[in-house]
């Protein structure tokens, strides 16, 4: 596990399952390329017994030969006859194991499961009756299972309502890197920028690890995502696609959303989100939006002082908002795209609303920095729609605190210091009265500006921010 970087619960919780003598089902999911297989391959490399990768796309009898050749592999023998089908396959599978267990603990590692349970593969109620009536009963078997449809893993795995009822005994959902953890990753990967390089980078990229893995050496943040995002031979110019394509089964509905919300930063209603991508009532938008948020590209946010039913949908996933913005469509390619594009006010535009999102990621980090990571909090946005002869108002990040507290966070991206002036403390103080006028809150209100690196003339206007917080509170 030495160069695993990060993953510290992951890594305790699946040690704490190596000690358990009990037989464990743990599912494991999270988006694509977000390093689940790196995780349970590095942490149980030595008590490995058989691992299947499912095959996107293939035919019920190219899986069970896969399985064959799996198999094989680690019996060191002739190659297996391809079993006829799933139950049989299970059956040998179990043949292979029981001797391998009497004394030591193993692990069974089946990738990409939803691949595996293709319509009449007869897979799932296979794995099902493997599980329920031998692998259950093994104290010495861990069987992982694992998903980077996330939502097909809480769906037919968590919240199974047939043979896998309750069966689970672990989840882990595997997140993204947080910047910390992407500076541990580059660092251990020898390369080393300083912090404004690498928010840009987790701008564009987020911390996908795999994605990441694509900064070289002596390369500048500007250079990487150049030869990464506008290049014909880049990974991230033709990810889009194949990222929704490999996850969703309906995947233009899926990426109509997406769409949608990287059009209206602010983040859009339910309701919105049907009107704008004509979706009728019964086209199944509540799942789609679930398997979205649970695949971690889109996040719902509850307004303060408002229910569920009002929850507003913001595009959270980094990768995702940037093509949008700056690859999709677009006929400007090549090298040095982006050393031009990064300098004009499309950029500028777009990396306020970048920026934002990555605060609202790290609230953990923001909490600490403002001293109150023990208090009970709940984090909301709040909208506030203009009557006729109004403006709207709009508070992307508050943290509502047991203390009778309420941080309005004010996020500000910027090159250098960020400079306050007086029609920038109008607009706050404006929107810190209709904040208070609309709500009818109590709660004193500390207004917070995080910005990534610091103000110049705070001190110019006294008692109006309460709080500063800088980028390098992120990536603690």
């Amino acid at each position: 596990m030495d160069n695993l970087v990060g993953r510290d619960i992951e890594k305790t919780l699946l040690g704490k399952i190596l000690r358990s003598k009990e037989a464990e089902l743990v599912a494991v999911y999270g988006r694509r390329r977000v390093g689940k297989t790196y995780l349970i391959r590095n942490v149980y490399q030595k008590q490995m017994a058989f691992e299947l990768s499912g095959i996107h796309n293939a035919t019920l009898e190219q899986q069970l030969e896969n399985f064959s050749t799996a198999l094989s592999k680690r019996t060191g023998g002739l190659p297996l006859a391809i079993p006829a089908n799933w139950t049989n396959a299970f059956s040998i599978l179990t043949t292979y194991l029981t001797p391998l267990i009497k004394k030591q603990r193993k692990v069974v590692f089946i990738d990409e499961f939803p691949w595996l349970s293709t319509p009449r593969s007869g897979f799932m109620q296979a794995f099902e009756h493997f599980w329920n009536t031998w692998a259950s009963q093994q104290p010495n078997l861990i069987v992982v299972i694992c998903g980077s449809s996330a939502a097909w893993m809480i769906q037919k795995v968590i919240n199974n309502r047939g043979g896998l009822h309750n069966r689970v005994t672990r989840r882990i959902r595997l997140l993204p890197f947080t910047l910390c953890e992407t500076e541990a990753f580059l660092r251990s990967r020898r390369i080393h920028l300083d912090r404004y390089q690498l928010l840009q980078l987790y701008m564009v990229m987020g911390g996908i690890p795999q994605y990441l893995k694509e900064v070289e050496v002596g390369e500048s943040a500007t250079q990487a995502i150049d030869r990464t995002c506008f290049t014909k031979d880049g990974l991230l110019h033709d990810e889009f696609n194949n990222l929704f394509l490999s996850l969703f089964d309906d995947a233009a509905t899926h990426m109509s959303i997406i769409k949608a919300l990287a059009k209206k930063g602010t983040g859009l209603t339910r309701t919105e989100i049907m009107e704008t991508c004509r979706i009728s009532s019964g086209g199944g938008a509540t799942q789609i939006l679930d398997e979205l948020t649970e695949s971690g590209f889109i996040t719902p946010y509850i307004p303060f002082d408002r229910t569920s039913k009002d929850r507003l949908f913001k595009l959270t996933d980094e990768y995702s908002r940037f093509y949008l913005k700056f690859i999709d469509g677009k006929r400007v390619a090549g090298h040095g795209t982006w050393m031009s594009l990064s300098t004009g006010a499309t950029w500028k535009s777009w990396s306020g609303f970048a920026f934002e999102s990555i605060c609202m990621k790290h609230t953990a980090q923001l909490k600490k920095a403002l001293g109150i990571e023990g208090v009970q909090t709940e984090t909301s946005v709040w909208r506030y729609r203009a009557q006729p002869g109004e403006e709207g108002s709009q508070i992307d990040l508050l943290i509502d605190r047991k203390d009778n507290c309420i941080n309005i966070c004010e996020m500000k991206f910027s090159t250098g210091t960020f400079e306050l002036t007086k029609a920038t403390i109008k607009e706050l103080e404006s929107k810190m009265n209709t904040f208070k006028y609309h709500t009818k809150t109590r709660k004193t209100m500390l207004l917070t500006l995080v910005t990534t690196n610091g103000t110049k003339n705070s001190l110019s206007f006294p008692g109006i921010v309460q709080n500063e917080v800088t980028m390098e509170a992120l990536f603690k």
